[in-house]
This record gives C-alpha cells, structure tokens and sequence, in this order.
C-alpha cells in the first residue's frame, strides 16, 4: 500500500534529496528521475523504479496507475506526498507529479555488443550535464548502440543529465572508462573511430564512414587533446560560416550522428 509523508523533516525525503549530490549517488548507488514521461520512457524500457514519489492528485492517472503498479509487483515502494515535497525533492519548481529512484547502472566497456549498433558515440571529458543528456536524447535518435565516456565527464546519472536526456538514459548503454583503456578495447575488433577536429581540411560531409562508427566529440572548452586526434582512423570538421569557430558539443554530435546515419541507413529507409 502506498504510504503517505507529508513532513519536510522526515528521513526518507532528506535520503532521496541527498541524491542530488554525486558523493551519495555514489554511496547509494541510486538516482533520481522526475515527470510522468520519463519514468514511463524507463518503464517501457523494462527499468521500474525502486521507489515512486507521486502527488495525491495524480492517482487517478493511467500512466501512474501503471508506473505504481509496476513499482509495487517489482517489491519497491510507493509515496504520496506533496507537490512542495516533490519540488524540494528534485530541485526544480516544477517538477510534475512523479519522481522514481533508480538503482544506478553503467555497461563495463567489456560488455558492449559493438555489433549491435552501427553508430556509437564517445565523449571525452564532458563537463555539461545537460550537454551529455541531450547527448544520450540523440543517441536514441539515431539507434546508437550506447555512449562511451572517457576520461573525467560529468555524471551522467546526475538530476539535469537525466532529465536532458528525456529517458534516453534508460534506452542507451552507458559506460566510462579512461582513454588508454577504451583505445585498447576499440582496436581488439573492427570500429572507426571519427574525431571532430578544427585540425583537418575533410569536411565531415565528403568523408566516408564505415560500421560501426565511432563518433568522438571533445570537452566544451579545449576540444580533443593533439594526441587523441593523432588516435583516430579520421578527422572531420564542420564548417562555419559565420563568426563562431566551433558548435556546442550536443549539437556537434547531432549533427555527426545524422550525417553517419544517412551514409549507412539503407536507401529509402
């Protein structure tokens, strides 16, 4: 039976706050997802919450009927509580009438099926989360087997990646690894591996891609360092037109991930 808290005070709302902050996600192990669409995005992936935070109005909606039917069969726990709790619980003014917890989850880059996909995505010292949600939203787009992050990226099970990622964290597989061990796994089989560089004159649109393609974007600010460039079967850039030398990360990525997409999908498709 779903059980009611009502006090700011109260132990379970300040454990489940806590995970706002990395140092308990990690302790926990555990994270936070908030509105309606996301949690059914995750539970349409197979991944119920092991615990649903609702508001007393949202009962009678099918959706939370569902997610909190879900929660119950899986043994996990259902709260009601207030649209106040709920906000001070995500952080946000508004955060709709759900949240779930998760039990954290990352793939070990040994695991990865790179067969499954033909594209998959690498960021390297990522550094904004809603850059790496957005990220991950386009990775789905496009079918992308996962995201590998290399070296130091911002978390990806923080509350703003999350909810940037609009459920893509629950569909694409997530690993992270340091970049001498992910050059070691990428060269063991097939696999290009495509850096976006200001240093190449190949245009990202005249290169040719083969599968899988392994897209490689670079931290916001420096880009990717000389001796990861040196690394990559081939380097593409985009060109700019206007004033601004380079795209932001997310849109980079996008912009790649089409332009592979549409060399490899079949015609028609």
């Amino acid at each position: 039976m779903p059980r009611e808290i009502t006090g700011f005070s109260n132990p379970l709302v300040k454990q489940v706050r806590a995970l706002r902050d990395k140092k308990h996600r990690r302790i926990d192990g555990r994270f936070l997802a908030e509105g309606l669409r996301i949690l059914t995005e995750a539970l349409d992936s197979g991944v119920a919450p092991e615990m649903l935070w609702r508001t007393a109005d949202s009962a009678d909606h099918p959706l939370v009927k569902r997610l909190e039917a879900a929660v119950t069969n899986a043994g996990g726990d259902v709260f009601i509580t207030s649209a106040d709790i709920l906000a001070k619980l995500s952080g946000k003014d508004n955060p709709g009438s759900v949240i779930g917890v998760y039990a954290e989850f990352l793939t070990p880059l040994d695991a990865l099926d790179r067969g499954a996909a033909d594209i998959w995505i690498v960021a390297q010292s990522l550094r904004d989360p809603g850059n790496l949600g957005t990220i991950l939203r386009t990775g789905d787009a496009v079918g992308a087997g996962g995201l590998i992050l290399v070296d130091d990226c911002t978390d990806p099970f923080s509350v703003e990646a999350v909810r940037a990622s609009m459920g893509a964290i629950f569909t694409q597989s997530v690993s992270v690894s340091r970049w001498e061990e992910f050059i070691v796994w990428l060269r063991a089989a097939p696999g290009q591996l495509v850096g976006t560089s200001l240093n190449t004159p190949t245009d990202y649109r005249s290169a040719r891609y083969t599968s899988p393609t392994f897209i490689l974007i670079g931290n916001e600010a420096q880009g990717l360092p000389s001796d990861y460039e040196r690394q990559c079967d081939l380097l593409v850039k985009m060109p700019m037109r206007g004033r601004a030398d380079s795209l932001n990360a997310a849109v980079a990525t996008a912009v790649m991930a089409y332009e592979v997409l549409n060399q490899q999908r079949p015609e028609g498709d």
